[in-house]
């Protein structure tokens, strides 16, 4: 008995130590299910995070403040983020960079470019020839792009979520504004490769203000459309959105609520920034005039002075909100010399009276991109820190005609919390209640190529073809495919933005190129000569724009189809059963018809796409010519057959033949199948590397 009970001794410690690793596997596990959003504003940043146990928390950083400064102060051998940044651009204002997302995606000569370096001249951008755009020139050894620079403040907030979290974080959410365009887009997903995140998706930050809303008012919204606008003034730039909330029905989870975005209208410039910049070039001036008579230098000479005066600029705008007049005093602002003027709200408004008219313009495009009158707005809604100013507050309650404007949001953690709800509902380690979102496009793209036809007999003329793949204000993620079915050789075709009249001609400027990229393709001809007996189906080119809004291509293939006809005393298997099955059911053929060799014909049939027209995740096949059919876009492409196999997962359907005499003549038919295949294209140029426009 002793000796049985020493073997099984180490079976227990065995047994034991696989349950201490399987349990330390389960925590290990547990400690990486973090999510996080960032709110990547003009001037601040805001960081959420979503764990278990703590359910939608906003992140306090070093300073245990919720909100961090974007700014970086960049040396030979350190970086400072966030308030340690802020407090040195006064000291180093050419090494410190802020507001540089205004230069993500554009190139050198862009009026953005220009704009920037006319607002902070201490920076000294220099020009980069391989991507025609601009770096930051900190030192002749110490060059970054914004890109690069975008990236430390994304790894600095990882650190933050990861600090506040006691955990790593990889999965990230990311806001972006909703006028960014593919190049800008792709910049951002750049530098978060940089910081090495994993991007499950760039939401608009008006579409995460938007969920945030609704997800915390999910018991408000019913089956009766609700339209709300939600009027963002930030530091850069200004948005108007049209949201229509509602309760639908939904294939997985029954009635959920839903948001879709109906309009929207912006203003890239508008905001608290040239606010402050004007109170700057205002308070400089008022120093110059205090030492005009002691021949001292110009303080907009001096970048340290400039920053001083930028610094006491923000702090007054934000006093002016709530008071009438205040004191602005710097102590030692330039030659040791102190600062002190009284400013007076009314003559802020002076200075800032051309950007108040500008206020109502975003409202107007929001209207008319939604079709849609301020009758049918039910509520306006202020975002952004620069909504607190009370001129802003007043032109805009003017141009919507309501009684008053909705404060019942957190104005500067609504987008956070909207993208970190995004974040766990994207995320497999968390289960949220469903929000069904319908984000909006706001460029229009499309496909342009050109072909020769034949209008004479003996006469050819080249006709340019256009096709939009994605319509303003259409919903997105989509897929769709274009077929081009007059082509048998190698061919080149262009992806651009569509019709953008609806921007001004300077917002046009700063749009840049019009054209994403050109496509070649090779092979074409090829793939026709090596199947010279089947019938082609056209080139399929399949597109996709990602929930991120960003466009690829995926694939270009060419298909083709042919007839088999197989004798009767060739019958498959398959057939035979089925002819059992059938004659034991009473449905099978008679046997004159049996005899006769009269059989079904099969034929490929293209299933359509489940759901209405402009439903999200939709694939649409675009003619050449004709009016479109629908191509379902769940259902993956078969690989090219061996020999006169049938694809796998191919659709065959039967087409019966309603004429029962036909069925019943003495004529031999021999039974005849459609296979179909695809042989891939290879593109020469595609979306896939596109960055800049």
């Amino acid at each position: 008995m002793t000796v049985k009970v020493r073997r099984q001794r180490p079976r227990r410690r065995v047994f034991w130590a696989l349950v201490a690793v399987l349990l330390a596997d389960l925590l290990a596990l547990s400690d990486t299910l973090a999510v996080m959003s960032v709110d990547l504003g003009s001037e601040s940043m805001k960081v959420a995070i979503v764990k278990p146990g703590v359910p939608m928390e906003i992140v306090l950083n070093k300073e245990s403040r919720r909100k961090t400064p974007v700014i970086v102060t960049l040396k030979e051998n350190e970086r400072f983020f966030g308030d340690s940044a802020a407090s040195m651009a006064i000291k180093n204002p050419k090494a410190t960079l802020r507001y540089f997302q205004h230069l993500l995606g554009k190139q050198a000569d862009n009026p953005h470019v220009a704009l920037y370096q006319a607002r902070f001249p201490e920076h000294e951008l220099t020009f980069d020839p391989q991507r025609q755009t601009v770096h930051f020139q900190i030192s002749p050894q110490l060059q970054f792009s914004p890109e690069e620079v975008l990236g430390m403040v994304l790894n600095y907030s990882r650190s933050l979520a990861e600090d506040f979290a006691e955990q790593p974080i990889k999965d990230a959410v990311i806001t972006v504004p909703v006028f960014f365009n593919q190049a800008e887009r792709r910049a951002v997903l750049q530098a978060a490769r940089m910081a090495g995140l994993k991007v499950l998706q760039l939401i608009n930050d008006n579409t995460a203000t938007a969920l945030s809303y609704g997800v915390f008012r999910r018991k408000d919204i019913n089956t009766t459309a609700q339209n709300i606008m939600f009027y963002d003034m930030g530091s850069g730039s200004t948005v108007c959105t049209i949201v229509t909330y509602q309760m639908v029905k939904t294939k997985e989870a029954g009635m959920q609520p839903q948001l879709q975005i109906r309009g929207v209208g912006f203003d890239r410039t508008l905001g608290g920034l040239e606010m402050e910049l004007r109170l700057r070039e205002h308070l400089a001036g008022l120093f110059n005039e205090q030492r005009k008579g002691q021949r001292a230098k110009d303080v907009r000479e001096n970048p340290r002075a400039m920053a001083k005066l930028l610094r006491e600029a923000n702090r007054l705008k934000t006093v002016l909100s709530a008071n009438a007049d205040h004191m602005a005093q710097i102590e030692g602002l330039m030659d040791d010399v102190d600062f002190k003027a009284k400013v007076t709200r009314v003559e802020f408004e002076e200075l800032c009276a051309d950007l108040f008219e500008r206020v109502p313009g975003p409202v107007q495009q929001a209207l008319q991109s939604a079709e849609m009158s301020l009758d049918e707005i039910e509520q306006v809604i202020l975002v952004g820190g620069a909504t607190r100013v009370p001129k802003v507050q007043e032109v805009l309650l003017k141009a919507v005609g309501k009684e008053e404007l909705g404060k019942n949001i957190n104005a500067d953690e609504a987008a956070a919390m909207g993208a970190v709800y995004q974040a766990a509902a994207l995320s497999k380690a968390f289960k949220v209640k469903p929000f069904v979102v319908r984000d909006a496009v706001v460029y229009p793209i499309l496909v342009e190529f050109t072909r020769e036809v034949e209008e004479e007999p003996g006469v050819h003329s080249l006709k340019h073809n256009k096709r939009v793949l994605f319509s303003r204000m259409g919903p997105y993620p989509q897929r769709k495919v274009i077929t081009f079915n007059r082509y048998s050789h190698d061919f080149n075709f262009h992806i651009n933005y569509g019709d953008l009249g609806f921007l001004g001609p300077e917002d046009l400027r700063v749009f840049g190129s019009q054209n994403l990229t050109t496509v070649k393709l090779k092979g074409v001809g090829d793939s026709f000569k090596k199947y010279p007996d089947y019938e082609s189906k056209g080139i399929k080119a399949h597109f996709n724009l990602d929930e991120s809004g960003v466009l690829s291509l995926d694939r270009v293939e060419s298909v083709f189809e042919t007839l088999v006809e197989d004798s009767p005393e060739e019958e498959s298997t398959l057939t035979k059963l089925g002819n059992t099955i059938s004659s034991l059911f009473g449905g099978g053929t008679t046997p004159d018809a049996k005899e006769n060799g009269t059989d079904t014909v099969q034929e490929e049939e293209e299933s359509p796409a489940e759901g209405s027209k402009d439903e999200p995740g939709e694939q649409v096949e675009l003619k050449e010519e004709a009016e479109a059919p629908v191509e379902d876009g769940s259902q993956p492409l078969p690989p090219e057959p061996k020999g006169d196999a049938a694809p796998e997962g191919e659709k065959a359907t039967e087409k019966e033949n309603g004429d029962k005499s036909e069925a019943q003549a003495s004529v031999f038919r021999a039974s005849v199948t459609r296979f179909g295949f695809r042989v891939p294209i290879c593109t020469l140029s595609s979306l896939c590397g596109l960055l800049f426009p």
